[in-house]
């Protein structure tokens, strides 16, 4: 009997020690009430502006400033320049079905005007507190018409005070060039030196998409456009979306062409947005240090955006995959990269209300 009880005594003793850890392991998991607030927080590690921000899609639709806001919340964006687009996909006769991204079939794009209205509303809409961490542009205008800087104005009477920039202003741009109902499009179109000029004198910034070369050509082709309309309006603060590319552009002389501009041209600025950060900054999660170079030469150059376009579900991951860049930075810089940069080039009208 007494073997037979000392055995039992030894049974429970193995079985309470195999119990413990896992009921430890359960009642951890209980008291974690905010595991995945948790994580969320040793991700977000620095205060993000996106600089380039589309609110609507191709056919003008969105998530809302609701959902944008939530998303933005998640993953650490304090500030965001916020545009609409420019064109609207048409859906043709022949096309079964609706197109919903402009390469989506051979249908053509054409200028739409009413979504600046569509983006001054949703920013009107918010609280004040919400309302300042939007930065509206102006777009809705054809580049290659000279009677676009009365869209411009017109948007200034309309909506006194809204608005923070101009762009993004769609110029070369891959395959969207020709499906755009039109003459081209270029940055040194004499259109918009009047757009220029305005954004000057209101004290705003101008996004532009003006490729730096074709597709399949590896010369800088058009390198020249945005250069002249830089150099020509050098009271106009230029932000350069995607560093000039686009789909299928690849110019291996690229950053030396940058790095020439920068020292160049004060006024001009760079976005990271888009397919330039996945295929020339960081191709396969793997830096391409010749750039952490150039952000390092020019700290106060350079800036991040997702340029999303109306829905927002990748929004996390798209925004936060720059924390690869970030982290391979000096810690002023990624701050300046990460937040700062864009700010800067805000009217000073802005940037004085920030700090209220």
């Amino acid at each position: 009997m007494k073997k037979i009880f000392k055995r039992k005594i030894s049974l429970s003793i193995i079985l309470v020690l195999l119990i413990i850890p896992f009921y430890t392991n359960l009642k951890a998991a209980d008291n974690d009430d905010s595991l995945v607030d948790k994580n969320q927080t040793q991700i977000i590690r620095y205060e993000l502006s996106d600089a380039h921000l589309h609110y609507v899609d191709f056919l003008q639709n969105t998530d809302g400033i609701e959902v944008l806001l939530e998303a933005m919340n998640n993953s650490g964006v304090v500030h965001a320049m916020l545009n609409g687009l420019p064109v609207v996909k048409k859906w043709d006769a022949i096309d079964p079905v609706k197109p919903l991204y402009y390469l989506a079939d051979d249908s053509r794009t054409y200028w739409y005007g009413v979504t600046d209205i569509i983006v001054a509303n949703a920013v009107m809409s918010l609280p004040e507190t919400d309302r300042k961490r939007f930065h509206p542009f102006i777009c809705g205008f054809n580049p290659t018409d000279r009677n676009a800087i009365d869209h411009i104005k017109r948007m200034f009477e309309l909506y006194p005070g809204l608005w923070h920039g101009i762009g993004e202003v769609l110029t070369r741009h891959d395959d969207l060039t020709a499906l755009t109902y039109g003459e081209q499009a270029r940055a040194n179109h004499i259109a918009l030196d009047s757009v220029y000029a305005f954004a000057a004198s209101h004290d705003l910034p101008v996004t532009i998409h003006s490729d730096v070369s074709s597709v399949w050509v590896q010369e800088p082709l058009y390198l020249f456009e945005m250069e002249e309309a830089v150099k020509m309006h050098p009271n106009t603060r230029f932000i350069w979306a995607h560093a000039g590319v686009s789909r299928r552009i690849n110019v291996p002389t690229l950053i030396s062409e940058l790095q020439r501009m920068l020292k160049a041209y004060p006024n001009l600025w760079i976005d990271l947005s888009w397919v330039v950060y996945p295929l020339d900054i960081n191709p396969d999660g793997k830096l391409n240090m010749n750039w952490v170079k150039l952000v390092e030469e020019f700290p106060d150059k350079f800036m991040i955006g997702t340029d999303l376009i109306g829905h927002y579900e990748n929004y996390e991951e798209t925004i936060l995959r720059y924390y690869n860049l970030l982290d391979a930075l000096k810690p002023n810089t990624a701050q300046l990269v990460a937040k700062d940069n864009f700010l800067n080039v805000l009217p000073y009208r802005v940037r004085e209300n920030l700090n209220k």
